[in-house]
């Protein structure tokens, strides 16, 4: 198979360099010639293509490993699948907002909520749309890397700790969320929840951050002044996909993905 990612942003140009780490031949489908001049600029292959139909379309042979990443619009989705052909598989990257607040501990047997909010129904009817055309889901939950995330925010002075700082938080970094991509094929029509193994009281992580880089603590603010991304108390179980899709998890915990050893080394493109 070879690898055509629509919405190559974080997460996708993720995608592109784990299918070039492994030879496979891959292409970025972004709808700006800004963020393909970024993809360009690392050694990857992108196409621009404005409004996602059938320009995206054209792109894809019986060979084509399809990953979506782009976020829902409530249209686009619907679309962009009807005009699809036939493809080796497709993969959907949606997310755990499908869960809402109503679920502490989230694994894959899970129901969703029975009132999601506005993007949790986008997403929703996104992962509906794709899974009818035979794909599997992956709902993940904070995405990180070197150079985005919490920890990133702290270092910047630009973070808050909602409410008590009580409420746990999941994530996965994004190197680790682009294998287990590269390895959905393997179970073509499920649904996984990802993360890491390392599910940690908001406060926890901030401590940890702020004693590994020599920062103070950010303030405590109250619950309902920080974005609704930061108010959850969730606790991801990604296991099963895991040992479904035989991916080992490279950053296991955010100690690992988010040492200062890891977030100052050099890029993997970098020349």
């Amino acid at each position: 198979m070879h690898v055509l990612v629509l919405g190559a942003g974080y997460t996708g140009r993720a995608v592109l360099l784990a299918a070039r780490g492994r030879g496979l031949a891959a292409r970025g489908v972004v709808r700006r010639e800004e963020a393909a001049a970024d993809l360009r600029a690392a050694g990857l292959e992108a196409v621009v293509v404005p409004s996602f139909g059938e320009g995206a379309s054209a792109l894809v042979t019986p060979e084509t490993h399809v990953v979506v990443t782009f976020p829902p619009d409530g249209a686009t989705d619907a679309r962009l699948a009807s005009s699809l052909p036939a493809a080796a598989a497709i993969t959907y990257v949606s997310a755990t907002s499908v869960y809402g607040s109503e679920h502490h501990r989230v694994d894959d047997t899970t129901p969703t909520a029975t009132r999601p909010s506005a993007s949790g129904a986008r997403r929703l009817e996104a992962e509906r749309v794709w899974r009818a055309r035979g794909a599997t889901v992956l709902r993940a939950p904070a995405i990180y890397g070197p150079d985005r995330g919490l920890h990133v925010r702290v270092l910047q002075g630009a973070h808050r700790i909602p409410g008590d700082g009580s409420g746990f938080v999941s994530r996965i970094h994004v190197e680790d969320l682009a294998e287990l991509v590269l390895a959905a094929p393997r179970a073509s029509g499920e649904t996984f929840v990802v993360g890491d193994d390392a599910p940690a009281p908001h406060v926890e992580v901030i401590r940890f951050v702020c004693d590994a880089y020599g920062v103070p603590m950010p303030p405590f603010v109250p619950l309902e002044s920080v974005h609704e991304t930061l108010r959850g108390d969730r606790r991801v179980d990604g296991s099963r996909a895991l040992a479904r899709l035989g991916v080992v998890l490279r950053w296991p915990t955010y100690r690992l993905g988010m040492a200062p050893a890891v977030t100052t080394r050099r890029p993997p493109d970098a020349t």
